[in-house]
C-alpha cells in the first residue's frame, strides 16, 4: 500500500460531467471548492481540473471526450461523494443561495457527525458534514 506524502490525500473522487464548467462553477461557488487546476482541450471540453475542499481533492472531467476512462464511465451510475466541513449551517446556507436541491437539511446523527445532502446538477449527490473517519497509519 502506498503511504501519503507531503500531507496529499491518497483517494481523489474523479467525476465525468457533460457540462463540467458549470459543474467547476457549482463546485466552487455553491459547495466552496477552491479551483486548484483546469485543463482544456482544443474544442474547450474539460480534460483534467483538480478542486480542493479542506485536505481533499477532486477530479473533474468532460464526458464524451474518449479515452479508456470516460468509456469505462459510459454506463455507469452517479457518483456520491462525503466532504467534512466545520460549519455544516454555514455551508448549506451558501449552497442554497446558489439554488442547490437540497436531499436532506442540516441534520444531528446518532454517531455525532452534523450532515446535510445535496445533488450536484448532473445527479451526484454529495454530503457535506462534521464526520471525519480516523485512517490509521
Amino acid at each position: 500500500m502506498a503511504a501519503m506524502s507531503g500531507g496529499r490525500p491518497s483517494i481523489y473522487p474523479t467525476l465525468l460531467y457533460a457540462d463540467a464548467k458549470a459543474a467547476i462553477r457549482q463546485l466552487t461557488e455553491a459547495f466552496g471548492f477552491t479551483e486548484l487546476s483546469v485543463y482544456e482541450g482544443e474544442d474547450g471540453s474539460v480534460l483534467h481540473a483538480e478542486l480542493a475542499q479542506g485536505n481533499g481533492a477532486v477530479m473533474v472531467g468532460s464526458k464524451g471526450r474518449g479515452g479508456l476512462f470516460d468509456t469505462a464511465m459510459k454506463d455507469a451510475g452517479t457518483t456520491g461523494v462525503y466532504v467534512v466541513v466545520d460549519d455544516v449551517d454555514g455551508h448549506h446556507r451558501r449552497a442554497v443561495d446558489h439554488g442547490v436541491e437540497v436531499l436532506m437539511p442540516p441534520t444531528d446523527q446518532d454517531y455525532g457527525s452534523r450532515d446535510y445532502m445535496a445533488r450536484d446538477l448532473e445527479g451526484n449527490v454529495w454530503s457535506f458534514g462534521t464526520y471525519a473517519p480516523e485512517i490509521a497509519g
